[in-house]
């Protein structure tokens, strides 16, 4: 049986080990904490598997990619709820609307109507939106413990150490990394949990807005995840601006959050390399596997199975890079 060796346990480590024990592996992986939680950049995350969305800004890759993203959370025994995304608009921003609706694919137009038999909370708040048919979300922290218990189910061994390369090792600390990737820099991004138990909405809503955009992504018990924050930094502290930003727009999308309970404010820095794609970087037994930048658990799945086909199958997946440190 081949041995192989995780360092990080967010979700590309997690994911990287799930795609080994698939393969019939047996997985050690080393994370300085046992359980997921704040100190994993993926903690943060919105959980939007939002491929079309994202394709408005990212490269083709993530579009194409990032559609298998649902299919495999699920596969793992994931909740993910499939039905769609909501993008509107303020009147004084319309034109953003269309514009975005020329950069992407896979979206309806609708009316106030249309919109009202979908989210009838935003039905007095906009007249017209897109709604983005074939992309789900997720919420990440479930999904991070569901497979951190699936994997030690399975025979993974976690020990809570920062570890080191032993064997065929994967290394996923992701900003971490700076030591081995140079080119790795750090994207600052925030976020708000807010409950607000009166305003119903079942799917992620963006509101365009062209200093200012905003997600609202739904989680369980009234509870919302607010973001959007994208800061070329690599510093963690939570900035007042931002939240009154963040604060701001999800006013201006519905004013009940006005009402809402503050329940958490996070920020973390997401590892991008220069063109915001991922990248595997072998060294010898060692594959570094990183670069998610804002699409952690869209394209983790992705970027896992070809980790696995670079180790096993002796291809060069999309992604590879050759190293010449």
């Amino acid at each position: 049986m081949t041995r192989a060796t995780v360092i990080g346990a967010g979700v590309a480590g997690l994911c990287v080990a799930t795609e080994l024990v698939a393969r019939g592996c047996a997985v050690t992986v080393f994370d300085p904490v046992l359980q997921p939680g704040p100190h994993h950049c993926s903690w943060w995350a919105g959980g939007m598997l939002a491929p079309f969305c994202e394709g408005e800004t990212a490269e083709e890759p993530v579009v194409r990619l990032g559609q298998q993203a649902a299919r495999w959370w699920e596969r793992q025994g994931v909740g993910v709820t499939q039905r769609g995304t909501v993008v509107v608009a303020l009147n004084r921003d319309r034109r953003e609307l269309d514009r975005f609706a020329r950069r992407i694919e896979g979206h309806t137009l609708l009316d106030g109507s249309a919109l009202a038999a979908l989210e009838p909370d935003l039905s007095d708040r906009f007249d017209r939106a897109l709604h983005v048919t074939a992309e789900a979300h997720l919420d990440p922290r479930a999904a991070l413990r569901h497979l951190r218990t699936r994997l030690e189910r399975d025979g993974v061994t976690f020990i809570a150490e920062p570890g080191r390369a032993d064997g065929l090792t994967f290394d996923c600390r992701g900003h971490a990394e700076r030591d081995a990737l140079p080119d790795l820099r750090g994207v600052k991004g925030e976020m708000v949990v807010l409950r607000a138990p009166d305003i119903r909405l079942t799917r992620p809503v963006r509101l365009l807005h062209p200093r200012f955009p905003l997600y609202v992504v739904p989680r369980a018990d009234g509870h919302f995840m607010l973001g959007a924050t994208q800061i070329e930094s690599d510093d963690r502290r939570r900035r007042v601006r931002s939240v009154l930003e963040l604060l701001s727009a999800a006013y201006a999308l519905h004013p009940a959050f006005g009402e809402a309970e503050l329940v958490e404010i996070g920020a973390d820095a997401r590892p991008a390399f220069p063109d915001n794609l991922p990248r595997l970087v072998r060294r010898g037994e060692t594959i570094h596997v990183n670069g998610l930048f804002r699409h952690g658990f869209l394209l983790a799945p992705a970027l896992a199975r070809m980790a696995t086909e670079l180790a096993f199958d002796h291809s060069k997946p999309e992604f590879y890079y050759a190293d010449h440190g």
